[in-house]
């Protein structure tokens, strides 16, 4: 595109302007305009005054038929006619009753019982009728309303000895004196009912004559409506005519739109291409920056250099941080990110997801718990980096913005659409909550809940958008609910893909070439429990294990003797693992400066990863090390065909009854797998012994202000406990190592302190649980 052009052309105008050998004055177009629309509007007036007019005069007629032809005079006139055949019944079972009552001089049962049959239908609609007095019938005739006066009190009267529950006995006095009442109110009750006829009969001809009158009416109306009819016809006919031409020009419109639609989705693609690009050459030397700064803070620092150091690092953290947005967003925008969905044993994610966020929740004092639903399946297939990536931003951003409580991860199944089952990640925090505004644009790009905070807390408000952008592209979505001042629950939905379970075969496969010389590793591992269990591992599986104890040791090994790979912690003394495996790159004899390196770490994070990868080394082997990944990873470089050990025929490892929160059950058996129980139990008391010696460097760093001591010494024994199975000691060493550099004095003085405790609660675990022998006296 030129550089003068504009990025989209200009829309043409509505009505493009009369030919001729100039422009036509606006002046005239404008009164015509306005002319055009005094007469559609006073036409459009008129019309809606005349329907109004139309509408009150329909509903007025309406309005008159219904009281015309109301049913409620027609339903009082047909209760008192039955009233009256009910009085009729009445008369002559009172008559039968009489007459029987005077001959046996006692009550007759069947003619009494009869009586009040008669009585009681009878007395019901005298009552229907009292409560009717409102009606016409009874307001404009003084006489039916005496009449039914005296219905009711004859009926009051007799109901004490007639009811139900009579209060009187039924006797002759009463039954004559019920005789001569009954006289009296013979004459009365028939003047009401030839009263009521006389009534419906007139209620009926001011109906007919009311239909009539609404008939002649409503033909007129239909003949005006016909009038009106036309002459709107005839207006729209004329609309459509103008809207025709309005048409044309909007098709104009549309296309020179289009255009300039099509111009700005071009931009924005050479924006994007342009943001991945520079995010990629942005990168390379970052990396190489941080890991100068990982040099620079094995060496001896100040501890206002220290101090020093930290900010910066923390600065790069956050720039790559945002550099990893740019790229995400860029390439979601141009469509270039694309899944890799692959088979993955789910708990272990999730597993490995709960490790990397515990250190971040302890530093904020929250709990965090993970709760899985026992009916997940074992494997799944999905992208395992993106879903990790969404999940670390949920739990982050619930962690970041929660002062108090808990933060939890809850994973179940559900039905979704079409009976598939879905899998439904939830994220719960007792944070502030978000407001109903703020939920709004909460996924907006740039958009971030609270700016106060979050300028304390930091961000580029591009971690929503990018998770929910590729929860979409998995099939999925994310959603919200939160309340001011309870909490939020974020919720991750996956469609869910079953992943077949591993073979046997696959477990352990067969190389078509086996390796059948025994392999010899070099191990750079600063921790002695860590450098004698994965050289038990080397030596189960039939090879030979030379370890030393920090980078500088595995460079000059390295130069003086071949190894077939090296296994490279990466925080040691004196030289750490980036910087060893720099200068095993720069040894002069080839052969052992391309020597296979190998990350070994308890570290997991991608920063973790590329800072290796950039250095030279070849793969990342996470810690605990099991005999299996060890062994896949030997099988990736040279095949299989390992000598073996007999470390499988170990005993499984029997249900732990106690120290459930201090071991790890997984890791035991894992070592127990790749050594004798023996060996193992030696390890332990080794670990365990070098306990208090470890509290005391602990001490010793937190006294002198030595964060960068107190870091190195906690990621040694995280490692080891992580390989022995002490869950519990790990986990406080991880908190240590993390919060190291920022946690305050007491509190990482508090976190030693547990430690401590937790190596003689772990001591006592062990040995109820039968892996270690009692303490002999000294």
């Amino acid at each position: 595109m030129p550089a003068n052009e504009p990025l989209s052309p200009r829309p043409p105008a509505l009505h493009p302007p009369e030919p001729g050998p100039a422009l036509a004055p606006q002046p005239p177009r404008g009164a015509d305009r306005l002319a055009r629309m005094g007469w559609l509007g006073t036409v459009a007036f008129g019309l809606l005054v005349t329907l109004l007019g139309v509408l009150f005069v329909q509903a007025h007629q309406a309005q008159l038929l219904e009281q015309a032809i109301g049913a409620d005079d027609d339903r009082l006139v047909v209760e008192v006619l039955q009233s009256e055949l009910q009085w009729r019944a009445l008369e002559a079972a009172w008559l039968a009753t009489a007459s029987a009552f005077a001959s046996n001089k006692t009550p007759d049962a069947a003619a009494t019982a009869t009586l009040r049959e008669r009585f009681l239908p009878w007395q019901a609609g005298v009552e229907a009728l009292e409560l009717a007095q409102r009606q016409a019938l009874f307001a404009q005739e003084p006489s039916a309303r005496a009449t039914l006066q005296a219905l009711a009190r004859f009926a009051s009267r007799a109901g004490l000895s007639l009811s139900a529950q009579p209060t009187l006995p039924l006797d002759a006095a009463f039954l004559q004196a019920g005789l001569r009442e009954l006289a009296l109110l013979d004459a009365p009750v028939r003047t009401l009912s030839t009263l009521a006829v006389t009534r419906m009969a007139a209620h009926a001809s001011q109906r007919a004559e009311a239909v009539r009158a609404q008939n002649r009416l409503r033909l007129g109306l239909s003949g005006f409506l016909a009038v009106l009819t036309a002459a709107f016809a005839t207006l729209a006919l004329h609309q459509v005519r103008q809207l025709r031409q309005r048409r044309a020009a909007l098709e104009s419109l549309a296309a020179s739109l289009a255009q300039a639609r099509h111009d700005a989705e071009a931009a924005s693609r050479a924006k994007s291409t342009f943001l991945a690009n520079m995010s990629h050459e942005i990168r390379t030397p970052f990396h190489g920056l941080m890991g100068m700064l990982s040099l620079l803070r094995e060496t001896g620092l100040s501890p206002k250099q220290i101090d020093h150091l930290r900010t910066a690092t923390e600065s790069a953290d956050h720039l790559l941080a945002i550099l990893n947005d740019i790229l995400d967003m860029s390439q979601l925008e141009s469509g270039r990110l694309t899944l890799s969905p692959a088979p993955l044993d789910l708990r272990m994610l999730l597993r490995e997801v709960e490790a990397l966020m515990r250190p971040q929740a302890m530093a904020r004092q929250l709990s965090l718990h993970v709760d899985i639903a026992p009916e997940l399946p074992e494997r799944v297939t999905a992208d395992a980096t993106r879903l990790k990536q969404i999940l670390f931003n949920l739990l982050s951003n619930a962690i970041k913005f929660s002062d108090r409580g808990e933060v939890v991860l809850d994973v179940r199944l559900r039905l979704g659409e079409g009976s598939a089952q879905e899998l439904v990640f939830g994220v719960v925090d007792h944070g502030e909550g978000i407001d109903e505004a703020t939920l709004a644009r909460l996924f907006n790009r740039f958009a971030q809940a609270d700016t106060t905070r979050a300028r304390r807390h930091g961000g580029t408000g591009l971690g929503l958008e990018i998770s929910r952008s590729l929860a979409r592209l998995m099939a999925g979505d994310i959603t919200v609910t939160s309340r001011p001042g309870v909490g939020s629950r974020f919720v991750l939905t996956l469609p869910l893909v079953v992943a077949a379970p591993l073979p046997a075969a696959a477990r352990q496969p067969d190389s078509p070439e086996p390796v059948t010389r025994r392999l010899r590793l070099l191990v750079a591992e600063d921790h002695p429990v860590n450098r004698h269990y994965i050289a038990e591992l080397l030596e189960g599986q039939g090879h030979d294990a030379h370890c030393v104890a920090n980078g500088l040791e595995a460079v000059d090994a390295a130069r003086e003797e071949a190894f077939d790979l090296v296994l490279m912690d990466l925080h040691m003394p004196r030289m750490d693992g980036v910087a060893a495996t720099r200068a095993i790159r720069a040894l002069p004899d080839p052969a052992r400066s391309t020597v296979p390196i190998v990350a070994l770490t308890a570290d997991a994070f991608d920063e973790a990863r590329d800072r290796c990868l950039v250095a030279g080394m070849n793969d990342f082997l996470t810690k605990p090390v099991s005999p299996a990944q060890l062994a896949t990873l030997l099988r990736q470089f040279f095949g299989s065909g390992e000598v073996g050990s007999g470390a499988d025929d170990q005993a499984p490892l029997p249900p732990l009854q106690t120290g459930a929160s201090l071991l790890d059950e997984g890791a035991i058996s894992t070592a127990l797998k790749a050594m004798t129980r023996e060996r193992y139990a030696a390890l332990l008391a080794s670990f365990l012994d070098q306990g208090p010696q470890t509290v005391q460097h602990l001490r010793a760093a937190v006294r002198d202000a030595q964060p960068l001591e107190l870091r190195v010494n906690a990621h040694a024994v995280r490692g080891a406990a992580l390989n022995l199975g002490l869950g519990a000691l790990a986990a406080t060493a991880q908190a240590l190592q993390e919060g190291a550099a920022h946690l305050p004095a007491h509190e990482v003085a508090r976190l030693v302190q547990r430690y401590e405790e937790q190596l003689q609660a772990t001591r006592d675990a062990l040995q109820a649980a039968g892996l270690l022998l009692p303490q002999t006296p000294r």
